[in-house]
């Protein structure tokens, strides 16, 4: 099967989709951008095909008559890509305990993150046994940070072991584990998943033909912050503006109007009935009001970025916010904290000045039209959807507001697009 790869390298997020050589969607991958752009757009592409081998499994599960089985495998495959993520990430650590320079400090910390590690892994074998497993947070570094610093604040109170010695462990590891490229394939681990599910005959042999199919990378575009980083020639790079009005223009056919809230800038796009940009405006001079503002917002009140926009919806009014500025985010919200406001009260402000910031850009790129489509990793966010749809219809009255839960791939997903009729396929 020939198959075309689009990557999209954000300054917050790297995401990689993949095209089949009829132009469906074969997969689809994310992953943090690390200190190590080269690594972050492997392992992207890595998890774009580790899906589309699934997406495979999936047809095959149809004509086998076993596809209920596949969401079972899929979560075994993850348990098997989770741990092995966890063993190596937790033999870092122990080895950087190891070498501390106070005898009893050393056997203190190499026991407390054995325990933290043992008891993490206990906790994602848990949490995909279930059926219907909590969302959450969709990067490995998210996830272990979170459990590791509960887990490290309960050994630290319960043995006396210092929580700072602990953390900094954490956070002088984890960026080494980030620029290993670490085998998270497909082929890597699809053996263990299978044992795990009893390699029931019909799933044994679908596996079989999923892992023969040979898929052959005809073609590949790049676009994003990074884009100068990425491994294809100077005429296989697209803008992200025109790679995001595509992709928009590909999941909602009638989009006239973009807004794409990534992690760095804002785009507003105008783009006619065949997806080609008529206008844009664009903040690419700071990330006020973007997705790393809302990420700062998040690291100064202890909770994970998935968390504030619920957390805003429970809100019964919104303080007006002053300033989106990155650098003032965190001295405003002690601000307004010291004064009594409420955490979902403040929360609820940040997410309509935010809101409010890219309304002027869609005002000077030529206003709102019918359909309008949300894009970017901030478009998951619930709150930053209240917000766009209160304030659009303040200001240009009722529109067709589309959002896919797939919007963090847009960019990508108009690269792989321009790949595709690269390859005339």
């Amino acid at each position: 099967m020939r198959c075309v790869v689009g990557v999209d390298l954000g300054s917050t997020t790297t995401k990689a989709v993949i095209l089949d050589e009829t132009g469906r969607i074969l997969g689809r991958g994310i992953t943090n951008s690390r200190s190590n752009y080269d690594q972050a757009v492997g392992v992207a592409r890595t998890e774009a095909f580790v899906a589309a081998r699934f997406e495979l499994l999936r047809r095959e599960f149809e004509e086998a008559a076993v596809e209920s089985e596949l969401g079972k495998l899929l979560r075994a495959f993850r348990t098997e890509q989770t741990l092995h993520q966890l063993r190596r990430l937790g033999e870092i650590i122990v080895a950087e305990a190891a070498v501390h320079r106070l005898e009893e400090a050393r056997e203190g910390l190499v026991g407390a993150v054995r325990e933290i590690f043992q008891k993490i892994g206990e906790e994602e074998e848990e949490h995909f046994a279930m059926e219907d497993p909590p969302k959450r947070s969709a990067f490995f570094r998210d996830l272990a940070g979170s459990a590791y610093t509960r887990l490290a604040e309960e050994v630290s109170r319960r043995d006396g072991i210092s929580f700072e010695q602990l953390l900094g462990l954490y956070d002088k590891t984890i960026i080494k584990v980030e620029n290993e490229p670490l085998e998270l394939s497909f082929m890597d681990h699809i053996g263990g998943a299978l044992e795990r599910v009893g390699r029931p005959p019909g799933i044994a042999r679908a596996v079989e033909r999923a892992v023969q199919a040979e898929m052959v990378e005809v073609s590949g575009v790049g676009t994003g912050y990074g884009r100068a980083r990425l491994p294809f020639p100077k005429e296989q790079i697209r803008s992200e503006i025109l790679c995001h009005g595509l992709g928009a223009h590909a999941m909602f056919p009638g989009t006239r109007t973009v807004l794409d809230i990534g992690g760095q800038d804002t785009k507003a796009i105008q783009v006619d009935d065949h997806g080609i940009v008529t206008g844009f405006q664009m903040n690419d001079r700071c990330a006020a009001g973007c997705g790393r503002y809302l990420g700062y917002i998040a690291d100064e009140m202890n909770i994970g970025l998935h968390e504030l926009g619920p957390l805003a919806e429970t809100s019964k009014r919104a303080v007006k916010i002053n300033s989106t500025c990155t650098v003032f985010a965190g001295a405003e919200l002690r601000e307004r904290l010291s004064l009594g406001e409420k955490r979902e009260d403040i929360l609820r402000g940040l997410h309509r000045a935010i809101i409010l910031r890219a309304m002027s850009l869609l005002a000077r790129s030529g206003g709102v039209s019918d359909e309008f489509t949300f894009t970017g990793g901030v478009a998951n966010n619930p709150a930053a959807v209240r917000a766009l749809r209160d304030l659009v219809g303040e200001n240009y009255g009722e529109k067709k507001l589309n959002i896919s839960p797939d919007s963090i791939y847009t960019g990508a997903l108009g690269a792989a697009l321009f790949a595709y009729r690269g390859a005339g396929l």
